[in-house]
């Protein structure tokens, strides 16, 4: 984001001081998972889209051909529907995939398709911010974890726990790649004011919640559970409303962590 513009984004943001109140807070928090299965209820497999896109941006995950057929095991934290999940599973037939969500919903909906297999897929609710994940996996067996928009949802007072979980499950070298709203994104420009649950972190009006990552704020999670930063950056993307003739400026961020050998 160009200086004029992060100028013009601090400013609307500060003129935003409403905060919701104490005890609302700590409803939506308590009902995340409730209101995040009543979402999944309402749209049921049809609100987002497969990501094809994910072999392209993380190439650790790509299937090659001419490297030893080495089977290498992928943890995919909140999953939803699947949509990481089965791109991912057919592009690559040496991977195995755990999948988890916090509503019992999504993972209803991620066995029922018609691509799952157990012989190559372990879908199970999990609440990371509570539940232990070594409840399903063993410890040190992950090679890869993806978080794909899924910390967001999480109140940031509980981000570390959650963090500190995956941690546990992963293989020494392995990696997590991340990725999710970045600060100053154009959906936490929109947001009216009584949404604000506290600095960077918002309700939306279904109840879910999303928060948006500055890169100080996500590396300093992460390594202060243990990883190492391989790489982190902010990805800006021009989105044209072409009905209101206006471009909007979608910013999220990206990054790898190692745990350490």
């Amino acid at each position: 984001m160009n200086p004029e513009k992060e100028a013009k984004a601090k400013e609307i943001l500060a003129k935003d001081s409403t905060i919701v109140p104490e005890f609302w807070a700590n409803k939506y928090t308590n009902e995340a998972a409730k209101n995040w299965d009543l979402f999944y209820k309402r749209n049921t497999t049809n609100f987002f889209k497969d990501r094809h896109w994910i072999d392209r941006e993380f190439e650790e995950l790509r299937y090659d051909p001419e490297q030893p057929p080495e089977r290498k095991v992928c943890l995919e934290v909140g999953c939803g529907v699947g949509n990481f999940i089965y791109p991912v599973l057919n592009s690559n037939p040496n991977l195995f995939m755990h999948a988890c969500d916090f509503s019992q919903r999504a993972v209803e909906f991620v066995k029922q398709n018609p691509q799952y297999s157990e012989g190559r897929c372990n879908a199970f609710v999990c609440d990371l911010t509570k539940d232990k994940l070594q409840d399903n996996i063993s410890p040190n067996t992950v090679d890869f974890i993806s978080a794909i928009f899924v910390l967001s949802a999480i109140p940031p007072e509980k981000m570390a726990f959650a963090v500190r979980n995956l941690f546990e499950v992963m293989k020494p070298n392995g990696q997590v790649l991340f990725r999710d709203y970045g600060l100053y994104d154009q959906a936490q420009l929109r947001f009216k004011p009584g949404s604000k649950l506290r600095d960077n972190f918002y309700v939306r009006q279904d109840g879910t919640m999303a928060y948006y990552f500055s890169r100080e704020f996500l590396v300093e999670l992460f390594t202060n559970e243990g990883f190492e930063l391989m790489n982190v950056d902010y990805i800006n993307k021009e989105t044209v409303n072409r009905k209101r003739d206006m471009v909007f400026d979608r910013i999220f961020i990206q990054a790898s962590f190692r745990k350490p050998a």
